[in-house]
């Protein structure tokens, strides 16, 4: 009895697996009707010349993808943003037109990180520290980075970390 139902078992899973291979079939079969689908024939070169021809006077297509999403509140309509590279790394900064800088984003060069303490802004300066991967090898970076009328700019300033 046990083998017979081990035998049932397997012939509807193969019918089964059967039925999804014709069905699938089927579709691509079907959906070539028009000749318009994806896995329809390569175009010759003239066709490919009658298609863009017509492409050149057909109307746009319609935007498919939704808008991208306004900026964030925290960032200002005027503000200007630009990316400052030291010897630690790379910051992206906004200048806002009351004089302020803001942190956007940063990124440690190879061989340092950015210590976790890191002052974003907006305020007239804002602050982050590179740390060389071996501590040993080279004192760290403490940078202050703030706009000025040429640009942004980052400058190493004395270390005020009272660990030492």
């Amino acid at each position: 009895m046990r083998k017979w139902r081990n035998a049932v078992v397997t012939a509807a899973w193969v019918a089964v697996g059967t039925a999804a291979g014709a069905l699938g079939a089927w579709q691509l079969a079907s959906a070539d009707g028009g000749g318009d689908a994806a896995h329809s024939r390569p175009l010759d070169e003239a066709a490919v010349r009658r298609a863009l021809a017509g492409a050149a006077h057909s109307p746009p297509a319609r935007r498919k993808t939704p808008p991208p999403a306004p900026p964030s509140h925290s960032s200002s309509p005027s503000a200007e943003r630009s990316t400052v590279r030291f010897t630690g790394g790379s910051a992206t900064v906004e200048c806002r037109p009351d004089g302020t800088v803001r942190l956007v984003s940063w990124s440690p060069a190879d061989g340092f990180h950015i210590d976790d303490d890191v002052e974003r802004g907006p305020a007239p300066v804002v602050r982050l520290e590179a740390e060389p991967a071996d501590d040993d090898a080279q004192e760290d970076l403490p940078y202050e980075l703030r706009c000025t009328a040429t640009g942004p700019r980052a400058k190493v300033v004395p270390d005020t970390d009272e660990e030492d």
